[in-house]
């Protein structure tokens, strides 16, 4: 069918573009809830997607008890708060659409406030959808995290990733787990079936060339006891916005613990300044399973400071990753896009005052 080749697609896009920005900047600001700082978002409801023939027999998930029913399930985990919310939808969209077996997917949400709301929110959003949103209780990790060089990395759900095997039911024993601000292009189930060999807990796309040096400050490399961390390890630079987790071997490793006593080191000693990743790193970096850098382009975001628009990486693409400071939707919304935020677009679902419907 011509309408759904992919260049004309790309063509249709980039003249909708300009229309597509006035309406989003117009419906962002229409609405506000008690949380004055961020407008509660409306979302228009999602298509609905089926299994295709050859998938095992869709999620019913009934009560909390039933979460591991099919071992065929492919379970994703996500935080969830209004603030990210709408880049929250656009990847959950973008999980189902690329699936073969969309039924066969449970979602597992982290929350710490706005249950209620995020709750409706996600299932008028998305009726079908097979999920449990999970409270998360900010003081166990307040008190541990330390200013870092940008406010938004400090948020306390920032750092829930590191209690998944605590808060997920016990029958979980694998789990894919994604960032707010990205987008699938391919099917997770090829992402879930990243192997995990003996001992490893974690899997994820790994970045060699990266300078690693420069994510701990001179005084960790300069104490002895400190740096032999990583003796013995060929440690590299990845990115915790999407992994691939073994929770049985992170359960019994107590990773979670380990995640702790390094960020309360950190509240005495200022041994790295960039927020959840660096505890990450001293624990897991040169003990983890290497995906392909397919499924994370991240960087699209920018760095930390200025959010600067940035190119793809060389190679092919499953995930487009908006890490650093710039999000797409705020920049479509400040009518600032970087070319590459028109491939966030078409997952977009916030509710327009006007919006064309693809189908």
């Amino acid at each position: 069918m011509p309408m759904h080749h992919p260049l004309r697609r790309f063509f249709l896009l980039t003249l909708l573009l300009p229309f597509y920005l006035s309406t989003a900047a117009h419906s962002s600001t229409r609405r506000t809830g008690d949380d004055r700082q961020h407008p509660l978002p409306e979302f228009r409801e999602a298509p609905q997607f089926y299994n295709s023939k050859s998938c095992p027999p869709p999620v019913r998930v009934s009560s909390p008890h039933s979460l591991c029913h099919s071992i065929f399930t492919i379970h994703v985990a996500m935080t969830l708060d209004v603030a990210y919310l709408r880049g929250s939808v656009a990847a959950i969209f973008s999980v189902l659409q690329h699936s073969s077996c969309p039924e066969t997917i449970q979602f597992h949400f982290i929350a710490s406030s706005s249950i209620s709301f995020l709750n409706s929110t996600i299932r008028s959003t998305f009726p079908s959808l097979s999920f449990q949103i999970y409270p998360f209780d900010e003081s166990r990790v307040s008190g541990l995290i330390s200013t870092s060089i940008r406010k938004a990395l400090d948020r306390p759900l920032n750092y829930a990733r590191s209690y998944l095997p605590l808060l997920l039911p016990d029958c979980v024993h694998k789990v894919v787990y994604l960032d707010s601000d990205l987008v699938l292009v391919d099917d997770i189930a090829r992402l879930a079936s990243t192997p995990l060999p003996d001992k490893v807990a974690l899997a994820a796309p790994e970045y060699c060339n990266a300078n690693f040096t420069a994510y701990f400050t001179p005084t960790f490399w300069s104490n002895p006891a400190l740096s032999v961390t990583f003796e013995g390890r060929k440690a590299c630079y990845f990115n915790t916005g999407v992994m691939v987790m073994d929770l049985d071997k992170w359960r019994v490793s107590g990773f979670t613990g380990q995640i702790e006593e390094w960020m309360e080191l950190r509240k005495r000693m200022r041994i790295y300044e960039l927020g959840s990743l660096p505890p990450f790193l001293l624990v897991f970096a040169g003990r983890i399973a290497a995906v392909d850098h397919r499924w994370n382009q991240h960087g699209l975001g920018g760095d930390n400071y200025r959010g600067l628009c940035r190119n793809l990486h060389p190679g092919p693409v499953s995930l487009l990753h908006w890490s650093g400071k710039g999000k797409p939707w705020v920049r479509i919304d400040a009518r600032r896009p970087c070319p590459l935020d028109a491939l966030w677009a078409p997952y977009d679902l916030l509710r327009k005052p006007f919006y064309i419907d693809d189908a």
